[in-house]
């Protein structure tokens, strides 16, 4: 468990995060939900709809990360672009600053990742109002989300299987991996202890009830991320891939700086995306004639864009997956790696701001935050 001192030096990796985000004001491209149905995680609830969409069209659940808002999030990951050209709707929750001052989905509080109970309930009673409202298809409904948002995301999939018919983890965690603050702090920074595979699997098996669904989830993770450990992502896979029984074999594609792997048994598929030398976001293509999304803070122009082939993946659309590798504006191409769960990755500390302590704050004492402030000014952190 880290102490105090390497809790703080680890979240200064985290500074910034949503920084240069959009301050929150009336959304631009979507329509806020006041009264969808339960709310226990007092979530917010938006939704994009193209101009024109078929009767019984898909629904994409896009979970933001931290700092960011969901609409900036939905758009500069280019999922609210690609729903106009593909024709389905997206539905963007939003974390409220009531629930976590940094606004975290909070993938680490059981009372938020049980059926039934806070968040996880939320954004279910969201989807079915969506799917009731605008006459959408019911068996064609997708989660994505990006770091805390992609917690989130797998902790949908695990407690509402009957709910989805794909998902995708981006920059984010095994379910069931942390149950409170410290414990996710420790599994960003190291990666899941390996003495906990069986638990996390049996977690996914006993999170619902009835029979489960199969599953088809693309998990993505930069190997340079330092802000949740790439090894989180290996874990993630190995987490579905023996919750859904898909056996050890694999098939391997290295290709322009990145790999996947995948499992598939004909009917769930399991895929893990590394992309080498990527820090902690999404990966993009923005450029060319098949750019999408846009650069940011956590929106990485790397050349590949995980939203077109997350699409693909899904089946949303033949020409979603359309050019999405361009390799003359994303990584330079190295040569082909083993695809075996990577190491945990060395956390070097830097600089740390207020927002550090912003983040501690719905979470500790006032007492508590007191001590920490005063250890960051004595640090000439403050």
């Amino acid at each position: 468990m880290p102490s105090l001192g390497e809790t703080v030096a680890f979240l200064s990796n985290l500074r910034g995060q949503g920084a240069a985000t959009a301050a929150r004001g009336a959304p631009r491209h979507c329509r806020v939900t006041d009264d969808f149905g339960p709310n226990p995680g007092a979530l917010r609830m938006l939704v994009h709809t193209p101009d024109i969409h078929p009767r019984r069209a898909p629904l994409v659940v896009v979970l933001h990360g931290c700092g960011q808002t969901a609409e900036a999030h939905a758009e500069s990951a280019g999922w609210l672009a690609l729903a106009d050209r593909l024709g389905f709707v997206v539905l963007a929750p939003e974390q409220q600053t009531g629930n976590n001052f940094n606004r975290c989905f909070n993938w680490f509080e059981p009372g938020d990742t049980t059926r039934g109970h806070g968040e996880v309930a939320s954004i279910a009673a969201m989807i079915g109002h969506a799917v009731r409202t605008h006459d959408l298809d019911a068996e064609r409904v997708f989660v994505v989300g990006l770091s805390a948002g992609g917690a989130m995301a797998a902790a949908l999939l695990a407690t509402y299987p009957e709910l989805f018919a794909g998902g995708a983890v981006i920059g984010g965690l095994p379910f069931a991996s942390a149950q409170n603050l410290q414990g996710a702090l420790s599994v960003m920074r190291s990666g899941v202890d390996d003495r906990a595979a069986e638990r996390l699997v049996a977690a996914v098996r006993d999170a619902a009830t009835g029979a489960p669904r199969p599953v088809r989830l693309s998990i993505w993770h930069g190997s340079a991320d330092t802000v949740v450990n790439v090894a989180n992502g290996a874990a993630s896979a190995e987490q579905w891939r023996a919750a859904g029984s898909l056996g050890a074999a694999s098939a391997t594609r290295p290709s322009k700086g990145r790999s996947r792997r995948s499992w598939s048994d004909g009917v769930s598929t399991v895929e893990l995306n590394l992309i080498q030398g990527m820090g902690h976001g999404t990966p993009l293509a923005t450029k060319g004639p098949h750019g999408l999304g846009a650069a940011a803070p956590f929106m990485l122009e790397v050349g590949v864009s995980s939203t077109r082939e997350i699409a693909a993946f899904w089946g949303l659309g033949a020409d979603a997956s359309a050019a999405s590798e361009q390799p003359e504006h994303g990584l330079e191409p190295r040569p082909s790696e083993p695809v075996e769960p990577p190491a945990p990755l060395e956390v070097k500390p830097g600089g740390v701001g207020a927002q550090v302590l912003e983040a501690l704050t719905p979470h500790v004492p006032k007492t508590v935050q007191d001590q920490i402030a005063k250890a960051f000014k004595a640090a000439g952190l403050s």
